[in-house]
């Protein structure tokens, strides 16, 4: 988690997964990413797990994420 002007950003690469596989969640001031690649015989075959605690003057409502075109997801959040 990085400091920036008013907001925390947290980043991650998952560009080897596509954009449906990507579920981020938010709970108590946490953040937890997942991704799961499933192979077409329906076996996993790739996951990506990262959970990060947000600092305690996040804003929990301002919290959104983005997926740019090369697979960065960047969460933000705004400080109180």
């Amino acid at each position: 988690v990085r400091a920036q002007g008013d907001t925390y950003q947290v980043v991650a690469d998952v560009s080897q997964f596509e954009p449906p596989d990507i579920v981020v969640t938010t709970s108590n001031c946490h953040v937890a990413i997942q991704a799961e690649k499933v192979a077409e015989d329906g076996t996993v075959c790739d996951t990506f797990t990262h959970k990060c605690q947000l600092p305690e003057d996040t804003d929990p409502l301002s919290v959104s994420c983005a997926l740019t075109e090369a697979g960065t997801l960047i969460i933000t959040a705004r400080r109180r």
